[in-house]
């Protein structure tokens, strides 16, 4: 079918557009908005990108035109299809038509944790050899990308949005999913530019959980009473899930009890069925809201037939998704975070689950508010009680104001008054660049800064690090060169770093330039880690470079569930047995699937192997 899609740069119509082409589909496409990632990702898809949009952008005369619910019924092209009496549709329904129909398909709703949750299960399922085919609103750093095409006909995971879907479809998105099995994470108030009240969005998730049938199940946040309400329109079987913290309490079919935190803030904890044991559980998804989402996934995932073995080794190897909790990098020992969370409740239980996981210094929250529910005043009071469990808050300007109804808007200044009321550092500074440079000025080691924001907020994440100095970052597509220099520098050899590059973490020069100056790669295999390409330009050996980087990228093991890092070296086995406590070990006691790295195949006989044990050594600070 020859397909084209309005829009297509979207971060939602790009990944249909790379679900499309997978299945066989003649795909284009037009967009005002040409630029990485995402015209690259298309590029390297072997899809076609219009720049901007024209009539004969459809001179190809496609079966099918996507519309996006941006467009309106006098869109360009909207227009040039009607006049060629093209096929339009919507992006819901042409995945319902291409995709949904057949197989089984899981849905997760609700206003917070949707992406997390459908992020969690697509890679729950794919561990467990489940091939399942996705399509979520963020990118999974497990998977690179935001959608896969699994076995034709069978499992397909989808992030099921309350949205509308089109202007000649003003139903939510979700309503064309056709789930046999679901997930409601919780319902409130969102979206408020197309739901006028509460009861609007419950009507809404109404609809949808009467689609699942009698055979299929939901499974339901208990300590959601939106959620809980909105369930009992379904005609399918309920199950319920709760996280709690005492052992006496209960109040829901499925309950996880935190037993330990472990190294890197990863937290273990304890699963019950209906008062049954059904296993322990480690995760690096920090919050409690983040173990209610894993314990959602753990319902479905064992209604679907699998173990809680396979469970619990996808759970413990998911590494979460971008813009969810995301470390951007570390900066003069300060963590510089990247989150989505936009909602008060989000905002909430991201700024509980960060404190003190990257450190014990201070919890600094910069909070753009852009999503148009957040540059209303619908939530003015409710952002007081959100933000109050940070240290410092700088709230940026609203973008866009005028898009909020006069009367109607968000007022930060009055937000930073409110909380300085509560005796809160807070303040309003509308520039990004005087928000970066207050920030240097007040941030110190072991500090975190969380930055709220639903688009780029000016770049302000890179600029926050380019200002602080000498960040360790993960690298990007544009450091392949740099890093081949560096590493031919240090007569390193990494015949596989492209495919190892989401691996690497490196530390750039500061100027036009920005070249490599040090770098080092943390390769998982499932419990094991494998340290290896650090390097240090010439230049700037003398600096901690070496120990900066490899503390940087042993908490990053941690956080991901390594339980042992292995290293092969000739010269630093001093300088690693000093400074991190790595042991020497024989060959014959590594791990089969390190042993068969790159690293240790190319390795001669005379290098010495070294292993440190994470579960009996203090957590890297980065």
């Amino acid at each position: 079918m020859k397909i084209h899609l309005i829009g297509i740069c979207g971060t939602g119509m790009g990944p249909l557009a790379g679900l499309l082409k997978a299945a066989g589909h003649d795909v284009r496409g037009s967009d005002s908005d040409v630029y990485p990632p995402m015209s690259t990702q298309l590029a390297e898809q072997g899809i076609p990108v219009m720049d901007g949009y024209r009539a004969e952008n459809l001179d190809w005369l496609p079966d099918v035109v996507v519309v996006g619910n941006v467009c309106t019924k006098d869109h360009l092209e909207v227009k040039a299809a009607e006049a060629r009496k093209l096929q339009l549709t919507s992006f819901p329904a042409l995945l319902e038509d291409l995709f949904l129909r057949e197989g089984h398909a899981l849905v997760v709703a609700g206003t917070h944790g949707k992406t997390t949750t459908s992020s969690l299960a697509s890679f729950v399922l794919d561990a467990a050899g489940r091939q399942p085919s996705f399509l979520v609103g963020g990118v999974p750093q497990n998977f690179g990308r935001s959608w896969s095409l699994g076995k034709p006909g069978g499992l397909f995971v989808v992030e099921g949005d309350e949205y509308d879907t089109a202007f000649f479809d003003k139903g939510s998105k979700f309503l064309h999913y056709q789930p046999k099995t679901a997930i409601l994470t919780s319902v409130e108030l969102d979206h408020v530019d197309i739901f006028q009240s509460l009861e609007a969005v419950k009507a809404a998730f109404r609809k949808f959980v009467a689609l699942i049938p009698e055979s299929g199940l939901l499974v339901v946040a208990a300590d959601s009473p939106g959620a809980l309400e909105v369930a009992k329109a379904a005609r399918c079987r309920i199950e319920t899930y709760k996280c709690v913290t005492e052992r006496a309490e209960g109040g829901a079919d499925w309950i996880g009890r935190p037993i330990a935190q472990r190294p890197g803030g990863r937290t273990l904890f304890e699963v019950t069925y209906r008062d049954h044991r059904f296993g322990t559980f480690d995760t690096g998804l920090p919050g409690g809201y983040n173990l209610a989402n894993a314990l959602a996934v753990i319902a479905v995932s064992r209604d679907l037939g699998l173990s809680a073995e396979e469970i619990a080794r996808g759970i413990r190897r998911f590494s979460g998704v971008k813009r969810r909790q995301e470390t951007r990098g570390v900066a003069q020992g300060v963590t510089i975070v990247d989150d989505f969370a936009h909602h008060p409740t989000a905002v909430r239980e991201t700024l509980r689950a960060l404190r003190g996981r990257y450190g014990q210094g201070r919890l600094i929250a910069i909070f753009e508010p852009r999503s148009a529910t957040s540059r209303r005043a619908v939530f003015q009071h409710e952002y007081a009680d959100a933000f109050s469990s940070a240290d410092e808050i700088i709230i940026g300007a609203v973008n866009h104001p005028e898009k909020a109804p006069p009367g109607d808007r968000f007022d930060p200044e009055r937000l930073a008054a409110d909380l300085r009321g509560r005796g809160v550092a807070a303040r309003h500074i509308g520039d990004v660049d005087k928000i970066v440079a207050q920030v240097v000025e007040d941030a110190g080691a072991g500090d975190t800064v969380v930055v709220m924001s639903s688009g780029g907020f000016g770049n302000i994440h890179d600029k926050l690090l380019g200002r602080l100095g000498d960040a360790v970052v993960p690298a990007s597509t544009e450091d392949l060169p740099g890093l081949r220099e560096l590493l031919d520098e240090a007569g390193l050899s990494y015949p596989d770093l492209a495919e190892r590059l989401g691996e690497l973490l490196v530390l750039r020069e500061q100027g036009a330039e920005r070249r490599v100056v040090g770098c080092v790669a943390m390769e998982l295999y499932d419990e094991a880690g494998l340290l290896r390409a650090l390097a240090t330009a010439t230049s700037r050996r003398g600096e901690g470079f070496g120990w900066m980087l490899a503390d940087a990228a042993l908490g990053r093991a941690r956080r991901r569930g390594a339980r042992r890092v292995y290293l092969v070296t000739e010269t630093a086995s001093d300088f690693f047995a000093e400074k991190f406590g790595f042991q020497t070990v024989g060959r014959e006691l590594v791990d089969a699937a390190v042993l068969d790295s790159s690293q240790f195949r190319a390795s001669s006989a005379q290098a010495t192997t070294m292993v440190l044990d994470l579960q009996a050594t203090p957590a890297a600070s980065g």
